[in-house]
């Protein structure tokens, strides 16, 4: 049985009285033993060490990226083991802001990928298509481009403790989501893409997920969870969506 998981992920948003705020209402929601969802925490890089000191065993602390690099003169950039030595356990890469607004290619988010691995990280490996890709039809092809941009790295145990989300593009933000149906339908493609450990990997959902909608979405048989953007940031919201999940 694959643990149901969900990952919030703050973009760069807050101050440190407000994730103080925010963690102390996550501790609250999630003190009981009703949810047996695994949570992770990706806060902003200056918050890291505030997340993983609040000591909550609920809470789970990731990072938004990371370099390609393990050390260097490469200006702004934090590498794997900075993470890790800051407590993180999971790292999201190549997700769909860095890809578009960051140029970031399937070979640079796969060299991530790669470099969180040696670290002993858990990637959460994003994919997903934009809206003009799914109106040409060309979502499940963009999709299986871009595991196999990860696959054909020949890692050992390539899937093993690794993560993957499905955010499609033009539901991040937007207040547009998937359906139930479309949802399903890329994340048992994933899942084949996958191979052997397919079976065992947690896919997440990630694009505009709500506590109103979650529920439905995480009832399909291959959503594992979600990845959670905006509505991380309050905490009642974020609480909703980890009870739907398990």
């Amino acid at each position: 049985m694959r643990t149901p998981l969900v990952a919030a992920n703050w973009k760069m948003h807050g101050t440190k009285a407000f994730a103080d705020q925010l963690l102390a209402g996550l501790a609250e929601g999630l003190a009981s033993d009703e949810c047996s969802t695994s949570v992770v925490i990706c806060p902003p890089f200056p918050y890291l060490t505030q997340v993983a000191e609040a000591g909550s065993s609920r809470l789970q602390l990731g990072a938004q990226n990371l370099s390609e690099h393990a050390s260097g003169a490469f200006t702004g950039e934090v590498s794997a083991e900075m993470l890790q030595d800051c407590g993180v356990r999971y790292v999201i890469v190549g997700h769909s802001e860095r890809r578009s607004l960051y140029g970031e290619s399937s070979a640079l988010v796969a060299d991530k990928f790669a470099a969180a691995k040696g670290a002993g990280l858990i990637p959460i490996l994003c994919v997903g298509e934009s809206l003009e890709e799914r109106e040409s039809g060309k979502t499940l092809d963009v999709v299986a481009e871009q595991i196999a941009a990860v696959s054909q790295l020949n890692l050992a145990d390539t899937w093993h403790n690794a993560v993957v989300a499905y955010e499609p593009v033009w539901a991040i933000g937007t207040g547009k989501t998937a359906t139930p149906e479309q949802a399903q339908e890329v994340h048992r493609f994933i899942r084949e893409q996958l191979g052997d450990k397919g079976a065992s990997v947690q896919i997440l959902y990630g694009g505009s997920v709500k506590s109103a909608n979650a529920a439905e979405l995480f009832a399909q048989a291959d959503i594992d969870g979600a990845l959670v953007g905006g509505a991380s940031l309050k905490a009642e919201e974020f609480v909703s969506i980890c009870r739907a999940a398990g």
